[in-house]
């Protein structure tokens, strides 16, 4: 299967309709996604990336419908991951001796991959590849998301070919922002950039300002996952820069995990008692050992404030809500307020576990933590109650 983009360039990826775990089990792709691959031809061929290697002489033999092995001149690598250079090692035994252009780390990368040592040529930003009327434009993004990425740019189209950056997890027939649910978009991008670029976000903010400085025409976005940006591309640009502003909307999230129902107890006590003192609050709920985890990070990274709880099991944290804590510590959350709450029978160490690994990630914690023991009563509902009261004055 291919897809024109424009005269020049030619989508041949794959689209993975059944895809629904990524990076190993730890990202949920609930819609599938796309291994986005282009060929762009002029007076030379160059083909951007391929696709992930379960899919390599799939892709392979569909590339060499739309093209022959001969007529390719250069490989592009804008990024080693697997799901982008997967299918390297079947194309290039078609292509002995053409050249892969890639940064220096992408070398590095590519041949503890695959332990190749194919016709590597480096490149840093500003290096130009010339196809003859056009030109590719390099620009390194080292750490977006892993130190070998890089961008390029592609004149006379005036099309960036993104790599991870604007991209997300979605299926589509037709990949361009304007041919699918702009409700499903929108879920899938603020999503990707949650759980992947978070941590990255002051260099999201630094790399669209240093492309923004080439003064560059831009008519559309090619990314290597999901939908293709032609209608309006800087929507996502735009979008981007709000995200990696310590970005927050006027939520509360309370997150937690319960045994026998003392501790969903309290986390909706306390809920309660957040929208008596803030009607204007949106407040969200959830069980995180039966919430997906990527989509509670979503709302981690929407909200302004968390609540976390959990009961003391053997001196410590239910797993479920241990694992999101490790989660939230990774990707370095900026700019958000926290407080822990819990029941206990008799040890009750948790909520000042669950306090100390808070700061530890991050947030600010705005309250010392409530502790209930065994079942709330009337007077522990009350205490829930004024709790989530004192947290909302807190974080206004």
């Amino acid at each position: 299967m291919s897809i024109p983009i424009t005269e020049s360039v030619t989508w041949v990826g794959k689209i993975d309709w059944e895809l629904r775990k990524f990076h190993g089990e730890e990202y949920s792709t609930h819609r599938g996604s796309t291994y986005n691959s282009y060929l762009v031809r002029d007076q030379k061929t160059a083909l951007i990336d391929t696709v992930w290697a379960p899919f390599a002489k799939e892709f392979v033999d569909r590339l060499f419908e739309v093209v022959r092995p001969e007529d390719i001149d250069f490989v592009i690598a804008n990024h080693a991951e697997s799901d982008h250079s997967g299918a390297l090692p079947e194309l290039m035994r078609h292509l002995p001796g053409k050249p892969i252009y890639c940064t220096a780390n992408g070398i590095k990368s590519l041949r503890g991959h695959y332990h190749q040592d194919w016709n590597f040529q480096p490149v840093k930003t500003g290096d130009r590849l010339s196809l003859g009327n056009r030109e590719l434009i390099f620009v390194e993004a080292p750490m977006l998301h892993w130190p070998d990425s890089m961008f390029c740019y592609l004149t006379g189209e005036e099309i960036l070919f993104s790599n991870d950056a604007f991209g997300q997890h979605l299926a589509a027939e037709e990949p361009f922002n304007d041919r699918v649910d702009p409700c499903e978009l929108w879920a899938e991008c603020i999503k990707y950039y949650a759980n992947i670029l978070t941590p990255f976000s002051p260099l999201v903010k630094k790399k669209i300002e240093e492309f923004v400085s080439l003064k560059l025409p831009l008519k559309m976005i090619c990314t290597s996952h999901g939908v293709i940006w032609r209608d309006n591309p800087l929507q996502i640009v735009e979008q981007y820069l709000a995200w990696a502003e310590a970005y927050q909307e006027n939520q509360v999230t309370i997150l937690y995990d319960t045994m026998w129902n003392a501790t969903r107890i309290m986390a909706e006590t306390i809920a309660a008692g957040l929208r008596q003192a803030a009607p204007d609050l949106t407040v969200k709920i959830f069980n995180c050992a039966r919430s997906d985890k990527n989509d509670l990070i979503t709302e981690v990274f929407r909200s302004k404030a968390i609540l976390l709880g959990s009961p003391t099991i053997n001196q410590g944290i239910l797993s479920a809500v241990a694992g999101l804590l490790e989660e939230m510590r990774g990707l370095r959350f900026r700019n958000k307020r926290a407080a822990a709450f819990g029941s206990f029978g008799w040890s009750g160490e948790c909520v000042k576990l669950l306090t100390e690994k808070l700061a530890e990630a991050g947030f600010e914690t705005v309250e010392e933590g409530l502790r209930l023991s065994w079942q709330p009563d009337g007077e522990g509902l009350e205490q829930c109650r004024s709790f989530g009261q004192n947290f909302a004055a807190k974080i206004r």
